[in-house]
Formats: structure tokens, C-alpha cells, sequence
């Protein structure tokens, strides 16, 4: 059963994205400036974005949730203003179009883009522009999860627990990652325009996208997703619904574009044979939120059965090409269904950085919502209680037969 949830709400265009999220316990601190802008600022960053990158600077105003600086135990709602639909008041007006009105104000679309949503939409939903689907189905829309995802960031944060990402491939070009990632991944990385751990890499990337550009095409590539301090524990083998790998699969696999999700050392492991695989277990006395007992290696990327074992939680994700394309691929024309090239609208040329701390929110929202199942309670007091008491039990339950 979940013990947090979110939603959001809003179009790319439209007056401002939306975010909703249910079920944070009272007298968790938070601050918008401190918290959760300046994920929303690294949301925006990476080499590749397009120009509404320049023109939106995005802010999280409070709607509800919160005062003096803590949540009171109700929904936590807030919006992201679109600077840009100042641009767009009559394409994105709630009113029927003015009949004597230019058509052209409305900027209708009818030339669906190969792999975006907007063919299927316009048959789910039986509508002819597909203005009406891509504004839902932008990318923009990760916006409202990036803020929710801040805010469980902070709630983990409060438990000694980390999340941070970087890019591991743009393209063809593939990164070298080191065999110990930085404690502190993310200020490892969000001074890199490609949010790479590896220099020499990010620069054969920049001369990549830079080509795509060109070529009027574009680029995806790889992210990684990693999270420290975990306890052992949270989720469970009981139940489908409840083992957490599958739930940061769907999470991970929602984000726009995405097409494949790993988890340690993922679909590599297929190929190799269990003993190269499966992680020895040792004794360890510097891994008090896993009773002492810790893994040689992590191939299982922080997952056993569904449950954390208290070691790094990795979960990679692969991100296809951005399907708005200026080397336009054929399409139909949905008024009269003659052969055209697909529409063009205003788009990166890459995204897979700005996709790594949307697939840092997506993980947050997940883990949260676990670690409130295991801990949760009404107040971060009583949150705090049976976390620090399961911690106790994790160091003083020894060994012994039933």
C-alpha cells in the first residue's frame, strides 16, 4: 500500500506545471529556495538544450502543505510558472477560438512526429491537432516531478541518505567510470556540460551533439542513477507490487524517453555465469544499516529480492534520440492523409543530462514512498523513532540458529 503519492498537472505551453504530492509527515523543514530550486536549476542545464531553456528560469511557489518553513502533514501542492505562455495566451486559452480570429494564432499541428506520442494520442483520444497531445506529453511536464522529487530528496536527506547521478554515454560515446564513484556525486558532475565523471569523454560528446545539430538530428544516450545510505530492508519479495526493483523500473521507464532500465550490472549479467554474477556476502562492521554484514562486490546494483541490502543502489536507464526532428522524417497529414514530413517544434538536441536528475527525482519519490512504508508515521518525530530503532535492532540481532 503506498504511503506517498504525487501527481501533476499542466501543459508545456500552458500557464504552469502543477505538483501534488500526499502523504510527507508533518515537521519535515523545507525551503523552496534551498531545496528544491536548485534541482529544478539542474533540470534546465546540460549541453544540447534548446532555447526554451533561455527563456524560463524555474521556481517552485507554494500553494499548500507548508508554513514556517515545515510541512504540517497535509498535500504539499505547488506550481511551476511557464514564463513562455505569456507567448502562447490564445493557442493555450481555455475559451472556444474567436471565429473571426487568425487561424494561425492557434498553432495547430497535424503532422504527428515519429516516435513521440503524438499519433497515438490523436487516436486514443480522438482529436485532430496534436497540439493537444504534445502539450501533456512534453517533457516540460518533468518539471512538476523534478519538485516533487526534491522534496523527498530532502525527507531522505534528514536519513543520511543520498541520491546523485551521472551520464554514462551520449551517443556512440561511452565514458570511463571509475571504479569508485565520488562521495558526493552530483558536485562531482554538475560543473560538466554533459554531467560526465570522464573529461576527455565530455568533449568527444560535445563535438557529437554538435554534429546532430548539424545534421539536423539528435542524440540520446545513457544516465545513472545512484543513491547512498540506504538500510537494508526497504521493499519487499511478498508481492509483485512490493519488490522495489520493479517499482524504480516503472518509475524510471515513465520519464519521457526512456527505453530500458538496468539495475547493477543488468543485462550484463545474462551473459555471464552466476559465480561472476551473485555478490559474496562478508561480514562488515562499517555497514550498521545492514547488521553488519555487507557484499564483496555489488553486481546486484544495492537489490536482492526486491529489497535493499544497505549497499549503493544503481539503477541505469537508456534514453532513445529526441523524436522532434529538423531532418524531418515522413508522416501523414491528419486532415487529408497525404504523405508529408513530420511537423517541427522548438526542442533540444539532447536531454540525457537534464533526464538524470528527473530519473534522481523519479528514484527519491520511489524510495521515500518505501522508507515511509517501513518507518512511516504522522510527525518526522515519530518517523525518526522507529527508523533509529529498527537501525538498533539491525546492530545488536546477531547471530544464532532459530
Amino acid at each position: 500500500m503506498k504511503r506517498l503519492s504525487f501527481r501533476t498537472a499542466g501543459e508545456s505551453h500552458g500557464r504552469g506545471l502543477v505538483a501534488l504530492l500526499e502523504g510527507l509527515p508533518a515537521g519535515l523543514s523545507l525551503e523552496m529556495v534551498r531545496d528544491v530550486d536548485p534541482d529544478l536549476k539542474r533540470r534546465q542545464g546540460g549541453y544540447g538544450r534548446g532555447r526554451r531553456m533561455e527563456i524560463e528560469s524555474d521556481r517552485a511557489e507554494v500553494l499548500s502543505g507548508i508554513r514556517l518553513g515545515e510541512t504540517i502533514g497535509s498535500p504539499v501542492a505547488l506550481v511551476v510558472w511557464n514564463k513562455d505562455s505569456e507567448n502562447w495566451l490564445e493557442a493555450m486559452s481555455p475559451l472556444p477560438p474567436d471565429p473571426d480570429g487568425n487561424p494561425k494564432a492557434l498553432r495547430s499541428l497535424y503532422l504527428p512526429r515519429p516516435g513521440h506520442a503524438d499519433l497515438v494520442g490523436l487516436l486514443k483520444y480522438d482529436r485532430r491537432d496534436t497540439r493537444d497531445i504534445l502539450e501533456r506529453a512534453s517533457a516540460r511536464e518533468t518539471a512538476a516531478r523534478v519538485a516533487c522529487g526534491a522534496v523527498c530528496k530532502k525527507l531522505l536527506a534528514d536519513f543520511g541518505i543520498g541520491i546523485g547521478s551521472h551520464v554514462t554515454s551520449i551517443g556512440p560515446v561511452e565514458t570511463q567510470v571509475p571504479h569508485e564513484l565520488p562521495e558526493d556525486l552530483n558536485s562531482a558532475v554538475d560543473e560538466s556540460p554533459l554531467r560526465t565523471l570522464d573529461d576527455e569523454a565530455a568533449s568527444s560528446m560535445i563535438e557529437a551533439i554538435d554534429q546532430a545539430k548539424e545534421e539536423g538530428d539528435t542524440l540520446g544516450g545513457i544516465f545513472e542513477v545512484v543513491v547512498r545510505g540506504l538500510p537494508a530492508g526497504l521493499g519487499s519479495y511478498v508481492s509483485y507490487d512490493t519488490k522495489l526493483d520493479g517499482r524504480l523500473a516503472g518509475a524510471i521507464m515513465s520519464i519521457q524517453a526512456i527505453k530500458g532500465v538496468e539495475i547493477g550490472v543488468g543485462f550484463e549479467g545474462a551473459r555471464r555465469p552466476g559465480s561472476e554474477v551473485h555478490d559474496p556476502i562478508t561480514t562488515d562492521e562499517s555497514a550498521p544499516r545492514a547488521g553488519g554484514i555487507g557484499r564483496s562486490s555489488n553486481r546486484a546494483g544495492g537489490l536482492e529480492g526486491g529489497i535493499t541490502t544497505g549497499e549503493l543502489l544503481v539503477v541505469r536507464a537508456a534514453m532513445k534520440p529526441i523524436s522532434t526532428l529538423r531532418k524531418r522524417l515522413p508522416s501523414v497529414d491528419m486532415r487529408d492523409g497525404s504523405a508529408k514530413d513530420a511537423a517541427v517544434e522548438r526542442s533540444d538536441v539532447c536531454a540525457v543530462p537534464a533526464a538524470a536528475v528527473v530519473g534522481e527525482a523519479m528514484v527519491a519519490l520511489v524510495l521515500a514512498d518505501a522508507f515511509l512504508e517501513k518507518f512511516g508515521g504522522d510527525a518526522m518525530s515519530e518517523v525518526r523513532r522507529n527508523f533509529e530503532s529498527y537501525i538498533a535492532y539491525l546492530g545488536e540481532r546477531g547471530y544464532g540458529a532459530r
